[in-house]
This record gives C-alpha cells, sequence and structure tokens, in this order.
C-alpha cells in the first residue's frame, strides 16, 4: 500500500516541478516526513530519511528537465561546470550539517524555510539584476553555499540558483535551464553523502541505503519523471500567477505545520 502512496506522490512532485519550476523536493520531503511517521520510523531519523530519499529521486527527474532545456540549448555550462565544483563540496558538508541536527529540530528549520518560499512566491519577490556573472572564483563560492542549503532541504536548489542567476545578470530562460542542471551534481553528491552518514545507523528501516529508503526513491521516480512532462504542458495553459498563489498556500500550510 505504502508504495501506492510513493507513486501518487511522484506524481504529484512531477506535476508540481513542471507547473512551477522547481524542484519536486518542497514537496517530497513534507509527505515522506508524514507517510514515514504512519509507518512507525523512529522519529530520530525519519526527517533524515525523507530528505535523502528526495534527493535521490531528484537525480531522476533533474535528467529529463536537463535535456528539455538543452533542446532549446538553453543551459549555459560553463556556469554549470564551474559551480559544480562548489556544489559537490557543499552538499557533502551540507549532508554532514544535517546529520548533527537531531530531527525534530531539522523538520523545524525545514519549515521555516518552505515559508520564507511560500512568501517569496506568493508574492513574487525577485532580485534586481546587479552586475555581471562573478568570475570562476565566485561561481564556485555561490556553488558551496547553494549545495550546503540544498543538501539540508533535501531540493534541487532552484529555489536559490535561479535567484542568483538572475541577481547576476543571466536571463531568466537561461538561469532556469542552468538551475535545472545544477540540480542533478546537487542530487547525486547530496544522495550519496546521505547514504554514508547514515550507513551504520541501526534505527533505519528494511531496504534503506544509508539515509535513502529504495522503496519510496523507486516509485517517486517512476511517476515524478513521467508527470513533469504533464506539467510542463499544464502550465501553459493556465495563469502563471494564480499557480504560484496557490503553491505558496501549499507551502506555508506545510511551513506551519512542521513548526507546530
Amino acid at each position: 500500500m505504502e508504495f501506492v502512496l510513493y507513486l501518487i506522490l511522484g506524481s504529484v512532485a512531477g506535476v508540481l516541478a513542471g507547473l512551477f519550476g522547481v524542484g519536486g523536493g518542497l514537496v517530497i520531503v513534507p509527505v515522506l516526513v508524514f507517510s514515514f511517521t504512519l509507518q512507525g520510523f523512529a522519529p530520530e531519523v525519519l526527517t533524515h530519511l525523507a530528505v535523502g530519499t528526495s534527493l535521490a529521486t531528484i537525480v531522476f527527474t533533474s535528467i529529463n528537465s536537463i535535456l528539455a532545456h538543452q533542446r532549446k540549448g538553453a543551459v549555459r555550462w560553463p556556469l554549470v561546470l564551474w559551480m559544480t565544483f562548489g556544489i559537490v563540496v557543499g552538499a557533502v558538508l551540507g549532508s554532514l550539517t544535517a546529520d548533527a541536527i537531531q530531527g525534530p529540530v531539522l523538520q523545524k528549520i525545514i519549515g521555516v524555510f518552505a515559508i520564507l518560499m511560500a512568501i517569496q512566491m506568493g508574492f513574487d519577490i525577485k532580485p534586481k539584476a546587479s552586475g555581471d556573472v562573478p568570475g570562476k572564483p565566485g561561481l564556485s563560492i555561490a556553488g558551496v553555499v547553494i549545495g550546503w542549503a540544498s543538501a539540508i532541504f533535501g531540493i534541487g536548489g532552484g529555489s536559490l540558483t535561479v535567484p542568483f542567476l538572475s541577481w547576476r545578470s543571466v536571463p531568466m530562460q537561461q538561469a532556469v535551464a542552468t538551475s535545472a542542471a545544477c540540480g542533478l551534481p546537487i542530487a547525486i553528491a547530496g544522495a550519496l553523502s546521505f547514504m554514508m552518514v547514515g550507513w551504520h545507523n541501526e534505527q533505519l528501516p528494511p531496504l534503506s541505503f544509508g539515509f535513502v529508503y529504495l522503496p519510496a526513491m523507486v516509485g517517486i521516480a517512476v511517476t515524478s519523471m513521467f508527470f513533469a512532462r504533464y506539467g510542463a504542458n499544464l502550465a501553459h495553459r493556465l495563469s502563471p500567477k494564480m499557480l504560484k498563489r496557490l503553491f505558496a498556500l501549499l507551502l506555508l500550510v506545510v511551513g506551519i505545520n512542521f513548526l507546530i
């Protein structure tokens, strides 16, 4: 029965990712926390398990997204390359940071982040373009920060990378495409790190590879890859402003729920 839930979660996350241009992690992590709680997983590890599993699923969804953007020639690969150096370091540091935080505290941190993202999307707050793209060291430093935060929250980094690139005068279409490409190294480095830091934890349920729960990863990955395309097509037919406000409301509810 739980595998059916993961298939449904994957389809919802995929549609939302296609609709709003955000990684499904913002949806996957809260629902997995709720699911793992109902399944009786140990409270000390279930939040870390949700974050690690979310990152593992993003490996699969980001590949689809990269291919779609690459066909339009919108990915700026030199930026991806230099940001990736920092992203890998940041994702490893992020997993170690998350591992050092107790599960309930980590939930509250994710709740605050969800509320901040709700405010940003609800009021459509965007940074004004300021200056040119930074040099190679600057891109790598930005990658460290983005990779670190993304690993803690279990996201592909789009909600952080897109505003950063837009702020540095990268056109929005290229910022979204380049962010999608950066999501792959974030997900790979983050998922592998969560696997390693949780490998010897005795409180994990069966079929866990460290802090990655295999049944959830497979179920979500299978449907999210397909439904992301559906969400992208649907986005062209519906009002983007209304959709963003509805998603912001969802994130607000999720964030408040995590805090209380």
